[in-house]
């Protein structure tokens, strides 16, 4: 028994939800840098305004991932009610944002729609692997990989529009400007819109119907056995976040390690109840199925793993620093008060929409043409080169309209971000498990943003204050990391 093959109006349907979701994300990631400085935040605390965004993901992932492995709520499926309550909170949050008057309100706001964008998104990465073929999978995520990028493209250009459209760009200290305004407003407006459309336009197969799918319920791989395993390691992890926590003070490091310190802490103590749990007899729990779903990471997952962790550390360099580099280093002001800083602004929405563009193109004509000729694996690591060149052009380019080439290349990276990894581990891991493996396997994005949001700004004080140009650098050099390691994925 296999499941039916999907038409364009299926395929339209299954993905639509997420061209939303992205439009939120793309307010939030073109937008934030600017509303914090509009609210008085200066460059080097920047990143660590952003942590609230990569720690809702690193906790909410795995966990709406395993709960909605679990659920089956009848017409309502398994999936969808997940979508439905992340875009009733964002739209909320979007809602909200305009009115923040102080940094306190706007992270509050951020932590509140990051976390909610996350429990829509991570069930629609499961929902491809559900609803599609093995066979239509590459294509089911390089449509939801275009619709990720024309939601980005709306997201992004939105302050662009409505200050060509006449809307008002600029605003008094400590406000924010209509532009801004309106754009949160309208994209709460439409990311509820579009979940709503997948929602009401797609029937979940039922569980049932999933054990009758052979083809997909089939597993040659086995999880460990939690409770066998040593505790050493579980007091290892927590022993390094406590020096780290010791080192802050010690050595004068930025306040914002001590939530890496935490972190580590806070993984050995969460592993060594999962193990106590499992040899008590309570392996069944979700902290003790989690960990050990962590622990029995397939092979090919375990090597996208760390293509992931150096090819999200570029991004969320990018979209913490791009438009602070582009208003300094191309319209000649650093001030966010000054009319050229947020045209530099406005323009950092353009960037951003044309590579969100580019990946929507790239993800249903470049990746599918590319991989069947040379492979996934290579074709990723291709296009994270090119991703990478786009990066450094900013470090010799000072024409605005220059950086428009740049977005290329770095949109074909992202176009296979988004698409690759997800074709290939779909393809790979158990239908069953699908929806906590893609929540665990997000873990790896998450990490190196809370690596970029504590580290980057102590980096740019120590080394490069007043000069963060040099954040491009460091985005195009973890690329090229990343696609080296790309190199080792047989694909």
């Amino acid at each position: 028994m296999e499941k039916p093959r999907q038409g364009f109006a299926g395929l339209w349907n299954i993905s639509f939800g997420f061209f939303g979701i992205q439009i939120g994300f793309a307010l939030q990631n073109a937008n934030m840098s600017r509303v914090f400085q509009s609210l008085g935040s200066s460059i080097d605390d920047l990143s660590v305004l952003w942590i609230a965004a990569p720690l809702t993901g690193l906790l909410v992932q795995p966990v709406i991932g395993h709960l909605s492995d679990r659920t089956w709520l009848g017409r309502w499926g398994r999936r969808r009610p997940y979508f439905l309550a992340g875009a009733v909170l964002s739209c909320l949050a979007l809602t909200g944002m305009p009115y923040s008057h102080s940094l306190l309100a706007a992270a509050l706001l951020l932590w509140m729609l990051d976390a909610s964008l996350n429990v829509s998104m991570e069930p629609f990465r499961a929902f491809v692997g559900d609803m599609l073929r093995k066979d239509q999978h590459t294509l089911g995520y390089g449509v939801q990989t275009a619709f990720i990028g024309a939601g980005a493209v709306i997201g992004s250009l939105f302050p662009w529009l409505l200050d060509r459209a006449g809307v008002s760009n600029l605003a008094a200290a400590g406000d924010l400007p209509d532009t801004v305004r309106y754009s949160f407003w309208a994209g709460g407006a439409a990311l509820l819109g579009a979940v709503l459309w997948t929602v009401a336009t797609t029937r979940e197969f039922t569980p049932e119907e999933m054990r009758g799918f052979a083809q997909e319920t089939r597993s040659d791989h086995a999880g460990p056995d939690l409770g066998a395993r040593s505790l050493w390691p579980c007091f290892l992890w927590m022993g390094a976040g406590t020096v780290a926590a010791l080192l802050v003070p010690a050595w004068g490091m930025e306040k914002e390690v001590y939530l890496l310190a935490a972190l580590l802490t806070g993984y050995g103590a969460a592993t060594l109840a999962a193990i106590l749990l499992a040899r008590r007899g309570r392996s069944g729990t979700m902290l003790a199925q989690i960990v050990a779903d962590m622990a029995g990471m397939p092979p090919v997952m375990r090597r996208l793993a760390l293509v992931q962790f150096f090819s999200w550390s570029a991004l969320f360099i990018m979209w913490i620093h791009t438009t602070p580099v582009v208003a300094q280093y191309m319209f000649g002001s650093a001030d966010p008060a000054s009319a050229a800083y947020q045209e530099g602004g406005n323009w950092v929405g353009v960037l951003f929409s044309v590579y969100n563009g580019v990946a929507a193109v790239a993800a249903l004509t470049i990746l599918p043409w590319v991989a069947r000729r040379i492979g996934k694996g290579r074709t990723h690591a291709l296009c994270l080169t090119l991703g990478a060149l786009g990066f450094a052009s900013f470090l010799f380019l000072r024409d605005p309209q220059m950086l428009l080439v740049s977005e290329v290349g770095i949109g074909i990276a992202w176009a296979s971000i988004l698409a690759m990894p997800y074709a290939i581990l779909a393809s790979n891991l158990p239908a069953e498990k699908l929806g906590v493996y893609m929540g665990v396997f997000n873990i790896f994005v998450v990490l190196p943003q809370l690596l970029v949001a504590t580290a980057m700004g102590s980096i740019l004080k120590a080394f490069f204050p007043g000069d963060p140009i040099w954040t491009m650098a460091f985005a195009a050099a973890t690329l090229l990391v990343a696609a080296v390691a790309t190199l080792r994925i047989r694909a």
